[in-house]
């Protein structure tokens, strides 16, 4: 490594453009072969800048061979005018301690078993932190060489920005805290009765009992539903959000959630359902599509107002191979509506808007803040879309699209 280090202030390209000896990762002095032009592709499929993360490659003396588009974006440097300067030069990795990272981890001379250093934070000269993992291109041991001995001959360097790390930290600590919250006030419930009723059973009339029971049967409900939302987070941030298609009747679907809540105690003359001519046959997953109207209804009377409306009709989704049959679907209500300003945040996970000027993004009757994000997971898994804007009678509108789908998708 002090070879190495040493080499640095010789490393600089000459200025005839000619190749000066360098002192090599082994300690041998060697000419430098020139750089081939243009992008130089990773494997024989993928050219780097096609990579969606930074990468980074060095020879085997430590010179810069590819440096792609995503590296240039993180470090703020010119593929270009570092192609062919020294990696730790042009990378002056330090970790939080201040250390250099290139002089402690030794990549060129350090274990010949070492194949990989995991990914960890480091900073660059000017402060800025990125997650750096390193892998090794070895010699292969066929090729001779001394025993035990394997030299580098290329060193990949993978970067990623810090900022998606610290954004996923805080949604992880945001919902540990939201689980904390949500969790506390059913189990504290289903706690209290339980422990009374064991208690003190003799003491309660049948009908006090009924109640209390009734009370711990609907907060373990809620418990469930929670449970249930953080699998479905889960899933659609993993993307193993599965679709198990199968014919649909999307009309009838809706009359089943209509139903439902008028079971529950809504009144029926709150409801309408409107279907136009010309639907498709679907193939979805009813599960799913029965999820989604259930939330976008759910929400359309706890947050808006007067008469919520589902309009079913057919409708055209533009994608890669031109426009494929489809069937939209709209939950109006009479509400005050959704402010422009507010729109684009609805589908996004923990959100909770306070209400302005009687808008419907308050938080009335508890909830995650996750049922809109799922919703919105729940129609990308069936590669539809959903958008949210005003009603033609006022009030906001929640309008989702879906490909009709075939039996065999």
């Amino acid at each position: 490594m002090d070879e190495l280090i040493s080499s640095r202030a010789s490393s600089a390209p000459q200025p005839d453009g000619t190749s000066a000896n360098r002192v090599t990762a082994t300690g041998q002095v060697s000419g430098v072969s020139s750089l081939p032009e243009g992008p130089v592709p990773i494997g024989s499929l993928v050219c780097a800048d096609e990579l969606p993360d930074g990468v980074v490659v060095a020879d085997e003396a430590g010179r810069i061979i590819v440096f792609n588009r995503v590296a240039a974006r993180l470090t703020g440097l010119d593929p270009a005018e570092v192609t062919g300067k020294f990696v730790f030069d042009v990378l002056p990795l330090r970790d939080a301690e201040g250390r250099d990272w290139w002089v402690y981890a030794d990549p060129y001379h350090g274990l010949p078993t070492r194949t990989r250093h995991p990914e960890r934070s480091l900073y660059l000269a000017d402060g800025t932190e990125i997650l750096v993992s390193v892998g090794y291109v070895r010699e292969d041991r066929r090729n001779g060489g001394a025993r035990g001995s394997r030299p580098v001959r290329r060193l990949v360097i993978s970067l990623r920005g810090a900022k998606q790390r610290e954004r996923l930290e805080r949604s992880r600590a945001e919902l540990v805290s939201t689980v904390a919250h949500e969790l506390r006030s059913p189990l504290t419930s289903v706690k209290g009765f339980t422990a009374t009723l064991l208690n003190k059973w003799g003491r309660f009339t049948d009908d006090q009992k009924r109640v209390m029971l009734e009370t711990v049967n609907a907060d373990a409900d809620r418990v469930t539903r929670l449970i249930t939302e953080l699998l479905d987070v889960s899933r659609i941030e993993s993307g193993r959000m599965e679709v198990h298609r199968q014919l649909v009747d999307v009309p009838d679907r809706a009359r089943k959630i209509i139903a439902g809540r008028v079971a529950a105690g809504d009144a029926e003359d709150r409801f309408r359902l409107e279907v136009l001519d010309g639907l498709p046959e679907t193939w979805l997953d009813a599960d799913k599509i029965d999820q989604i109207l259930g939330n976008l209804v759910e929400n359309a009377v706890r947050h808006g107002a007067g008469i919520v409306t589902i309009v079913v009709e057919p409708a055209r989704l533009e994608g890669e191979d031109g426009n494929s049959v489809a069937v939209a679907v709209s939950v109006r209500d009479q509400g005050e509506g959704i402010s422009p300003d507010v729109a684009p945040r609805v589908f996004r996970q923990f959100w909770r808007g306070k209400p302005r000027g009687g808008s419907r993004t308050s938080r009335h009757g508890g909830g995650t803040g996750l049922g809109l994000y799922i919703v919105k997971g729940l129609v990308e898994a069936h590669s539809g879309t959903i958008c949210v804007r005003r009603a033609p009678g006022g009030g906001a509108e929640f309008r989702f699209t879906v490909p009709a789908g075939t039996a065999a998708a």
